[in-house]
């Protein structure tokens, strides 16, 4: 054998070894035969310490976003955490009102992790990039002993370009506003909770994840008074409610009746003992806009693949109690507050 041979990868029956991230031979192979493999563009095919970019075309601020991913379990109905970490970067530069431009990704590898899991996984994260137009050109590996990891962890930060004179932000709520939803809450987390409990339903629950640029474009280009778009992911809808009214100083009444839900996950979440307006999503954004733009907003969200079962569900109003209020079907009212605990862990 000749000195430095390195086995080829066994992309079917193969772990991850520690010298996978050890900066040798092992690790170079890895990074060419797997993450290059599907992963490969002219910036991460540069092979430095760092990806060099064309400045951007596009006039204003930038905007950086970073987010680490331990889902559990790492493969779900209508997911995985490769495409998870792809679509939750590109949306938290989204939501912000900028145009997603890259991505940088990095992985946490338990020794003994299955290759083929990992190619997998990559490959997810390639084609959901793909799809998206954004692309990942830098990237690390580490690898962590046996019993010291949960099999993959990865960081995904993501860059894009605000426009000078847009401004969106928590803080800019004001009272009168509508607060609008793009689609049917509690899919991610209800879907994520049923496999892990090896539990089935009448019909299939499939996670929402999906990269929401597009649709933000979309509402965007109305030319619409936009003051909050924000995605509604740990601590579902109520958790994020409660951050934007905190953050701008306001009060918010829901409508129980216009809340999105599908019935399958209604169920689920009641025979779980789940509150869906505190379970996490993957796909849909909260939108706060003038009153007067609501309908216009809706009609556009309604049109995008993303948004076809999009709902004004309530309005902001004056409170300095800072309270997000629901109307029940029944007429009453109840505080929807934050979490106490983490009702749903490691959902994304």
């Amino acid at each position: 054998m000749k000195p430095g041979y390195v086995r080829p990868l066994d992309l079917k029956r193969g772990c991850v070894e520690m010298a996978h991230g050890a900066g040798g031979r092992a690790m170079v192979q890895l990074i060419a035969e797997l993450f290059a493999q599907h992963l490969g563009n002219e910036y991460l095919g540069q092979g430095n310490d760092g990806a060099v970019l064309p400045a951007p075309t596009l006039p204003g601020k930038l905007v950086m976003a970073t987010d680490s991913h331990v889902v559990s379990p790492l493969f779900f109905p209508g997911g995985d955490i490769g495409c998870l970490a792809v679509h939750g970067t590109i949306n938290d530069v989204a939501v912000m009102g900028a145009t997603p431009l890259y991505l940088a990704a990095g992985f946490i590898l338990e020794e003994g992790f299955p290759l083929a899991d990992l190619a997998r996984i990559v490959a997810s994260m390639a084609k959901a990039a793909h799809e998206a137009g954004v692309p990942v050109v830098t990237g690390d590996t580490k690898v962590v002993e046996r019993g010291k990891g949960d099999g993959i962890f990865i960081t995904t930060t993501g860059v894009g370009v605000l426009p000078e004179a847009r401004e969106i932000g928590g803080a800019r709520a004001r009272p009168g506003d509508a607060i609008l939803v793009s689609g049917n809450l509690g899919d991610h987390g209800v879907a994520i909770m049923s496999q892990r409990e090896n539990l089935s339903f009448e019909a299939p629950i499939v996670s929402d994840t999906a990269a929401l640029h597009g649709l933000v474009a979309a509402l965007l280009a109305t030319g619409a008074d936009i003051h909050v778009l924000r995605d509604p992911t740990r601590g579902g809808l109520a958790a994020t409610l409660n951050e934007i009214a905190t953050q701008s100083q306001v009060g918010m009444v829901l409508d129980e009746k216009a809340i999105p839900i599908h019935p399958v996950v209604d169920a689920a979440c009641e025979f779980l003992g789940l509150d869906p307006l505190h379970v996490a999503n993957e796909g849909k954004l909260v939108c706060i806009c003038a009153a007067a733009d609501a309908e216009r907003l809706l009609a556009a969200m309604r049109a995008h693949p993303l948004g076809t079962d999009a709902a004004i569900i309530g309005e902001v109003v004056a409170d300095d109690r800072h309270f997000v209020q629901l109307v029940t079907s029944l007429g009453g009212r109840r505080i929807v507050d934050w979490l106490a605990g983490d009702q749903l862990p490691r959902i994304c």
